[in-house]
């Protein structure tokens, strides 16, 4: 353990002890069934507390009021039904061990007037939010006086709930940054003004939520460290605001931030991604901790135990928070005390699971399809009762994932991939450098697969006679795709986003790029030939280009582009390639008036997806003894496939990941986990 000592020391805060420094910050998975913390909500907190962590934070955002409805699915606390839900997840964290806190907080103008009330958003004065748009009402006195009551009102919920504390958010974009903040903040009554006027209806809120809650919960504040914003909160300020709130004596602790989600760019900084380098705010945090008396819990993309013991032995932090990675990895904590760190399932930083709340989505892990789904799927793979020989073909995260559960299994498994090292299209997506993190992932995949013994056969292209020479009793097709440019006419002279990541093509001077995807493929590449300092125009048949990149992720591909003096084109199908002389002729159409126009280009570069690199699968189908069939309704019930449709078949065969359609790492990974984990 040398090392990690400092993360496994207990700490006191009011009358709670935490069990070690490690937890998790509030948010709104997307989980929550009319506002309530139900079953699913609840094992996935749940499972974070058998993971062995100190504090388990719920309901990002919870909603204090009526009017404080946000659009992402948070929970409430400003009606008695949530209390007996709350108790009955708060009951099975402490079961394990753990600490649960709820979040509570009101929007302000952050909210949205056309969901949940549909009351107005309200907030210090009448400035729009950019990213929920909505037109604030400037907060009259009888708005004060509700407001606070009905902080007061969630306190005592929270108590009753037998929740361990409640935080406060005074950072987030929320209504008490939207005072605080003298960019939002335009009053000139005794609430606006100078920061001890700023300050008032914080202060006022703080009273009256302990007022609420009585002595013995513990209170906390989220604050930001700086608003990122020229006419916002500086570093200075913020760091007197986390000294006045500590002051009160009614603050046990301060949690830190950086940033606010004003807008679409802020939002990246807010909750960075992998464009960001590890723990950017640390310091930030430690000269907020040098100035309180109170401890300070810091979150802000940690992802590894070094840097989180690191932070706490030095004294910077008291607590630190590792939410993304505790998605990756519910169980990271009884990993570290059990000395198999290895075995810890690393944060890549891709922030799928914020960007799919955005969206209207459930937080999901791009790599670790269990979590949200514990009601389902396993975090712990149990052992079959009868082993069986299993071949794997394929090693990218499909083929590994499907390798490492069933092994995990206690299945004899041996994996065959054509190229001599593991990744798959992953290591086509790591060309562009900011995105190295992924790598990670079948990093991970490999070392717990030869852990597991897996019999792995690296640079061998498999046909039928390799497969059938291991006598398999089940085969997993993850050979996973190759690259589509979609129909166009002239196809031929078009190239694809993987000659151009993959080195196999040097970019031209004059380069057209069409994204027909909107993804994360497309827009890499778009990035990536953008750094060579040659003259680019990408163009989209959607309305805007990335439309299905994520929100904490498109920002970064979009300053890129334009700092690089990238033209963008929304509106714009490819249609045709021509070949004149040495020069191409690109054939654009718009989609609303069909009208076309031209471009001449060196290169042509188009990105749609994958097409199934089906083969090996179609030679096997009539071979084996299921067809290729699978059972839905037995997967979705997580029940065995037993499909029998060739009595003389020698084996069950399957197909997962993109083997199967062009998908994501996700949905590759959610494949192997649900079939492999019932074979």
């Amino acid at each position: 353990m040398t090392g990690y000592e400092a993360l496994l020391r207990p700490l006191r805060l009011r009358q709670l002890t935490l069990r070690n420094r490690i937890v998790s910050t509030a948010h709104a998975p997307g989980y929550g069934v009319e506002s309530l913390p139900k079953e699913r909500y609840r094992r996935y907190h749940e499972e974070k507390a058998k993971g062995g962590i100190a504090l388990t934070m719920i309901g990002g955002s919870t909603a204090v009021s009526p009017d404080a409805v946000a659009p992402f699915g948070q929970l409430t606390l400003a009606e008695d039904r949530a209390i007996p839900y709350i108790r009955e997840l708060v009951d099975a964290v402490h079961s394990h061990g753990a600490a649960c806190f709820c979040q509570i907080s009101h929007p302000g103008r952050r909210g949205r007037w056309d969901a949940g009330s549909w009351l107005p958003a309200v907030g210090p004065s009448r400035v729009r939010e950019p990213q929920h748009r909505a037109f604030p009402k400037e907060m009259e006195d009888w708005d004060f006086e509700r407001i606070l009551a009905d902080y007061e009102a969630a306190g005592r919920r929270c108590r009753e709930a037998g929740l361990d504390g409640a935080e406060l958010l005074f950072a987030g974009g929320h209504l008490l940054l939207q005072f605080l903040s003298p960019a939002v903040n335009l009053r000139t009554d005794e609430y606006g003004g100078s920061l001890e006027n700023r300050l008032r209806f914080a202060l006022e809120v703080i009273g009256v939520v302990r007022r609420g809650m009585g002595d013995s919960p513990v209170l906390g504040i989220r604050i930001t460290a700086d608003e990122f914003l020229a006419e916002g909160l500086h570093q200075d300020e913020c760091i007197e605001i986390a000294r006045v709130v500590a002051a009160t004596g009614a603050v046990d602790y301060l949690s830190v931030m950086a940033s606010q989600p004003y807008d679409w760019r802020s939002s990246t900084y807010s909750m960075p991604s992998m464009a960001f380098p590890l723990a950017p705010y640390l310091s930030m945090a430690a000269a907020i901790r040098a100035a309180v008396a109170v401890p300070v819990l810091h979150a802000g993309r940690i992802l590894d135990l070094a840097t989180a013991a690191r932070a706490v032995e030095e004294g910077m932090i008291d607590l630190v928070a590792m939410t993304r990675a505790q998605i990756a990895d519910p169980h990271m904590v009884r990993k570290l005390i059990e000395r198999r760190e290895n075995d810890i399932r690393p944060c890549v930083g891709a922030n799928y699971c914020i960007n799919r709340i955005y969206t209207g989505g459930e937080a999901l892990c791009l790599q670790n399809a269990a979590t949200g789904r514990e009601a389902t799927m396993p975090h712990v793979i149990p052992p079959a009762d009868v082993k069986k020989s299993i071949v794997v073909v394929g090693g990218g995260p499909a083929g590994l994932e499907a390798a490492r559960v069933c092994a995990e299994r206690g299945h004899k498994v041996t994996l065959i991939e054509a190229e001599p090292q593991v990744g798959g299209q992953i290591n086509i997506a790591t060309k562009l450098g900011w995105r190295e993190a992924l790598l990670t992932i079948p990093q991970w995949l490999e070392g717990q697969c030869r852990k597991l013994d897996v019999d792995m056969w690296l640079g061998y292209s498999a046909d039928v006679a390799m497969v059938e020479r291991f006598e398999p009793d089940v085969v997993v097709v993850a050979t996973g795709g190759y690259p589509n440019v979609g129909e166009i006419e002239g196809a031929e002279h078009v190239l694809s986003t993987w000659d151009i990541l993959g080195g196999h093509i040097k970019p031209g001077e004059r380069v057209l790029m069409f994204d027909d995807q909107g993804s994360d493929s497309g827009m890499s590449c778009a990035d990536y030939l953008s750094q060579q300092g040659i003259a680019l125009e990408v163009v989209t048949p959607e309305r805007h280009l990335g439309v299905e990149t994520g929100v904490t992720t498109f920002p970064t591909y979009l300053e890129h582009l334009y700092e690089r003096r990238t033209i963008i084109s929304p509106d714009l199908r490819l249609r045709r390639v021509e070949q004149r002389g040495n020069r191409l002729i690109a054939v654009l159409r718009n989609e609303y008036t069909l009208k076309e126009e031209t471009r001449e280009v060196d290169q042509v570069v188009s990105d749609h997806g994958t097409l199934p690199d089906e083969d090996l699968y179609l030679s096997l189908k009539p071979r084996s003894r299921n067809c290729g069939a699978v059972d839905y309704h037995a997967l979705v019930g997580g029940r065995p496939q037993q499909v029998a449709s060739n009595a003389e078949g020698r084996y069950m065969l399957f197909r997962v990941g993109d083997a199967i359609a062009s998908r994501n790492i996700h949905a590759a990974l959610y494949d192997s986990l649900r079939l492999c984990k019932d074979l």
